[in-house]
């Protein structure tokens, strides 16, 4: 398996599967050692203060069973720094690595997947990796499918947070629809004063409540939703981003899309673009005597021309489908029998993803921006320009 890795100079590797060791225990073995999650963040700069507890902070947001709208799997999810900070819980340099183990892996849930490890799970990955690993396929949970694997990546983007804070650039992720249900748009303050002030983290508080009562009618019919999620990146200096291939627009689009259960990605006015006019989407430049930059008056392009950020707020949503397993009887195939199968797929899936992958997306935007930071201070430490350009 490739493609574990994200990021080209701030670089997060993730490694560890949905029952990672489900078959690793052993009195011999302490239970933080039988498996997990694993990640290592290789282009951390020196000097930054990395504790587990600022790590633990940003995996409270997607840590499962928290709440009557998620999965009631209990993953304690507790990190443990392993190596790259030392004194002072900073940074050297190295890599940063860290562990979070698996604390929920009981015997039943085991036996219970084990005993659909033939049926291919609709809506889910099952056919797809059957079709690249075969019979070695993990069956568990969904293996490196579930969203298990997520942690690893927020605990990557707790560090990306930490280079981010000390350049003044935030990134918030919040609910912006779930089942149809709307609500925005918002200002970054309106965000900022309700964050996280509801299980569903939705900033009209009135929304929120819609949007739950909805989603427990939803869970008492053994269903899914899915719903959209909204990301403000604030504070973002202006001429991020590589031009063609490696846009910024690009890079976030594609740490957004790599997370498991998105569909869609629109930047500023996204697919609005489309039945606009030249007039009404272009968003007017003008020079800021209290700044002494270029502004713009609008925001259409969310933060982005070109593909490299303009220094407004970078504004983007993201689609996330209904949960696959869902408990109703649902028509399938038996892979070793190639007979049909009417199946309920018992499991602790959650029965939306958005009370919880709002996490997710911020570590994949954080990280896309840090790398992007790094590559552009590089680039423009050897590039011959006038100086007055920084200034705008």
């Amino acid at each position: 398996m490739v493609g574990n890795s994200f990021g080209r100079v701030f670089r997060v590797t993730t490694s560890g599967e949905s029952y990672s060791g489900a078959f690793r225990k052993s009195e011999n073995v302490p239970p933080e050692l039988w498996g997990g999650l694993v990640v290592i963040v290789d282009g951390v700069p020196a000097g930054i203060k990395i504790t587990s507890e600022i790590i633990q902070e940003e995996l409270e947001k997607r840590r499962p069973g928290q709440s009557k709208l998620q999965t009631p799997r209990t993953e304690a999810d507790k990190v443990y720094i392993f190596s790259g900070v030392m004194q002072d819980d900073t940074t050297t340099g190295a890599p940063v690595a860290m562990l979070i183990p698996s604390s929920d892996i009981g015997d039943r849930h085991i036996e219970q997947h084990r005993g659909n490890r033939d049926l291919l799970r609709p809506g889910q990955a099952a056919y797809t990796y059957f079709k690249k690993y075969g019979e070695h396929a993990d069956y568990l949970g969904a293996g490196r499918a579930s969203a298990r694997e997520t942690a690893a990546r927020v605990a990557g983007g707790a560090v990306a947070k930490q280079v981010l804070d000390r350049m003044g650039i935030d990134v918030m992720a919040y609910t912006v629809e779930s089942h149809g249900i709307k609500a925005g748009p918002f200002t970054y303050e309106q965000v900022k004063q309700n964050y996280r002030t509801n299980e569903i983290n939705c900033p009209d508080p009135e929304a929120a409540k819609l949007m739950t009562e909805d989603l427990l009618q939803v869970i008492r019919e053994g269903d899914s939703c899915g719903g959209v999620i909204e990301i403000i990146a604030k504070g973002v200096p202006a001429g991020l981003g590589e031009p063609v291939f490696d846009k910024l627009s690009a890079t976030i689009a594609h740490g957004l899309m790599s997370i498991g259960g998105v569909k869609g990605v629109e930047i500023g006015e996204g697919f609005g673009v489309a039945s606009k006019k030249g007039s009404e989407m272009n968003d007017t430049p003008y020079y800021d005597k209290e700044t002494g930059r270029i502004r713009f008056k609008t925001n259409r392009a969310g933060g982005m021309l070109g593909g490299i950020s303009n220094g407004e707020e970078i504004r983007i949503r993201v689609a996330v489908k209904p949960t696959p397993t869902i408990l109703q009887d649902q028509l399938t195939v038996n892979v070793r029998t190639l007979e049909p199968v009417t199946h309920k797929f018992a499991s602790r899936s959650d029965p939306s993803l958005v009370p919880r992958v709002y996490s997710i997306c911020e570590a994949m935007v954080r990280i896309a921006l840090v790398d992007s930071i790094i590559m552009s201070s590089g680039m423009r430490s050897i590039t011959e320009m006038d100086s007055r350009w920084d200034g705008l």
